[in-house]
């Protein structure tokens, strides 16, 4: 299912469009791919909940958050986010690439995903997906491509 979901993302960049879903068409185009059915179904279930966790409304979240306060994870979440993803979330936020609200799409589009844990590359993949799929977060999703992408080049050379 990741796989696809990053196969879906990376068409959509280089397309320079938002991830836009006609179910029929695509679920053909995929499973032409190579893609399993089952993780083409939970691809796009998982791209249905994004659409309808950017119409939640977080800001409850914000008004009641103090900048300086710390989100507190459930058990659950703990058990699928380790100590480094976490951190990574955290730093995020303190370099204002995550605002209270995209914190908790991240992280609720995490909990839905169908994995035990999840490791540090994947997560950069969700938090770009959700970032380029959220109205207003396009500079936020710059930062973070180059914060990515511009961190790793450096590191090459």
């Amino acid at each position: 299912m990741f796989e696809i979901l990053i196969y879906l993302f990376e068409t959509c960049v280089h397309n320079e469009s938002k991830i836009s879903i006609d179910y029929d068409s695509l679920k053909k185009d995929l499973s032409d791919i190579g893609f399993h059915k089952k993780d083409i179904y939970n691809a796009l279930r998982w791209l249905k909940n994004l659409s309808s966790c950017k119409k939640n409304n977080f800001s409850s979240i914000s008004l009641t958050s103090d900048q300086i306060s710390t989100r507190i994870y459930n058990q659950q979440e703990l058990f699928k986010l380790n100590s480094d993803c976490r951190g990574f979330i955290l730093f995020l936020e303190q370099l204002e690439i995550l605002t209270l609200d995209t914190r908790e799409m991240v992280i609720e589009q995490i909990m839905d995903l169908e994995i035990r844990e999840l490791n540090l590359e994947d997560l950069k993949w969700i938090i770009l997906i959700v970032l380029f799929n959220s109205p207003g977060c396009e500079i936020m999703y710059r930062k973070l491509e180059n914060l990515l992408f511009n961190f790793t080049k450096k590191i090459i050379h």
